[in-house]
């Protein structure tokens, strides 16, 4: 029944509030993911001053290039009191929370239905906008408070058990990285006594990577990695695909094609920011044709090492890629990166331990995906 729907204007309103006297620092920007993130924004020479504030259980949102992408981004800020965000953003809060309350507000906007919606009244082309007028003239269903709390509650569960599973995939990368660290950057992997290798006297030998192992060597990456990259359009990306679809974005999509069933690393090769989202992946997956799939060719060399001394340079991309309005990570760049190759024994240890470790997070992200379409079953509900 569309009796209890109302428009989503009567329920909320514009706040405009700026940061006078550069009282809050905190800055966030907003993703396409609908969550608030630390701002990768140039902001020498900004006047802060003119920065929005926004408050805890108000909404941002960006009516820009809906259309473009799909999505609208909109988030309620839960994680902190209070944070500032670019004047580019519109913030709005519920006017009456004794009818409605900000948290299922935001699981409305959730849906993948909203979005669809979104995409429909978008306006201008390609890079389509959403006029803040068919934004509030949008309708959802209202049920009493208490029918909202407890569809909240049932949805809270689920996503708390969500963000359970992603700290313990974070945990567990960070295992692998930190013996990554000991053992490929400091050299301190186990000696034949099991004490670490160089603090006890283990023999180092000069390179062109400064001292390492004896009977280890460095070499390019040109020399021992496979680049290739995706064909895919960006708009290859279908809601309720069967496999994994990489782009240049930190969020993975899903197609209903493969042009790959390998283990191999993704790494995005453009990006605005110059920030490149770096990923490790098992399976049949498709990718867009900027980003590059990173496969070892020698003997000595895993894809887990690969992927770690990558995101050891993730930084460094930042000073190097080319590129104006977009920055690039060409093939030259990648070719000429070092890595070093170490002996059998410790290729073989690590690649057992790691691959322990990653085994651990497949199992996790394939719960996460259970979770996910129960996540979306539940915001289906919010319409019964």
């Amino acid at each position: 029944m569309r009796s209890n729907y109302r428009k989503i204007g009567d329920f909320i309103r514009l706040v405009d509030e700026r940061n006078t006297g550069l009282k809050i620092t905190k800055l966030l920007g907003l993703s396409i993911s609908k969550q608030f993130i630390p701002s990768v924004a140039n902001i020498i020479g900004a006047d802060m001053e003119n920065y929005k504030i926004i408050r805890r259980n108000q909404f941002a949102c960006s009516v820009m290039q809906v259309r473009r992408d799909k999505k609208m981004p909109v988030a309620l800020l839960q994680e902190v009191d209070e944070a500032i965000i670019s004047q580019a953003y519109l913030v709005f809060e519920v006017i009456n929370t004794e009818i409605l309350l900000p948290e299922y507000l935001m699981m409305w906007f959730s849906r993948q239905e909203f979005d669809r919606e979104a995409c429909f009244y978008a306006i201008g082309g390609v890079r389509g906008s959403l006029e803040w007028e068919d934004f509030c003239d949008m309708e959802l269903p209202i049920p009493d408070i208490a029918k909202q709390r407890e569809i909240i509650k049932e949805y809270n569960v689920l996503v708390n058990r969500i963000a359970l599973n992603n700290q313990l995939i974070q945990k567990l990368e960070e295992t692998a990285q930190a013996i990554y660290k000991q053992w490929f950057v400091d050299f301190e992997f186990p000696d034949q006594n099991g004490k670490p290798y160089q603090s006890n006297g283990g023999e180092m030998v000069e390179s062109e990577f400064g001292e390492i192992p004896k009977n280890w060597q460095v070499s390019d990456y040109e020399t021992v990695i496979n680049f290739k990259t995706g064909k895919l359009n960006s708009n290859a990306a279908v809601e309720n695909g069967k496999y994994p679809f990489f782009t240049c974005s930190s969020e993975t999509f899903k197609t209903n094609t493969y042009s790959f069933n390998t283990e191999a690393v993704i790494l995005a090769g453009n990006n605005a920011s110059a920030i490149y989202p770096l990923k490790y992946f098992v399976g049949k997956f498709d990718a867009y044709q900027r980003t590059y799939i990173i496969t070892s060719k020698c003997d000595l060399l895993s894809n887990k090492q690969i992927y770690f001394s990558l995101k050891d340079e993730l930084e460094n991309f930042k000073g190097i890629s080319s590129g104006t309005a977009t920055k690039f990570l060409t093939i030259k760049i990648l070719n000429n990166l070092k890595i070093v190759i170490s002996d059998e024994f410790i290729y073989r240890k690590f690649d057992f331990i790691s691959n322990a470790i990653f085994n651990k997070i497949q199992i996790l992200q394939k719960e996460q995906e259970i979770l996910n379409n129960l996540h979306n079953t539940i915001l289906v509900k919010i319409i019964k």
